[in-house]
Formats: structure tokens, sequence, C-alpha cells
């Protein structure tokens, strides 16, 4: 198995910057479409959407996320 270092958070110097992915609206994945800080009470976060570029936007529960059918 590899080992990867990931990046520290430039905010908190305390969290590491990790990558999360998606899948695009035809269903093709993007990689590495946000990077998070792994500290909770941090919460940087970078995201890519529709080509802008997006910091620090709030970090939302998943629990009343209804997934799309596919």
């Amino acid at each position: 198995m590899e080992n990867f270092a990931f990046p520290k958070c430039q905010k908190c110097n305390v969290g590491d910057l990790v990558p999360l992915s998606d899948f695009g609206s035809q269903g093709a994945p993007i990689h590495y479409k946000a990077w998070v800080c792994t500290n909770l009470e941090c919460g940087f976060n970078i995201k890519i959407r529709n080509g802008d570029l997006y910091v620090n936007e709030p970090i939302l529960s998943g629990v009343g996320h209804t997934p799309r059918s596919r």
C-alpha cells in the first residue's frame, strides 16, 4: 500500500488537507473536487464548482440529503 503525505492546513496548522471526489451530472468522476481540513474545529475547505473556486463555504451535514435516482 502506498503512503500519502497530505499537505498541512495553512489556516490552522493542525489538520491535513484531504481531497474529496464526486461525480459530474453525466456520471463522470471528478477527482479532487474539494479539499477539506481534517481538523473539525477549523473547517477550512476549497471546492471547485462549474469551473469556479469557492473557499470556506459552510460545511453542512448530509443527514437530510436525499440521493438522486440514477
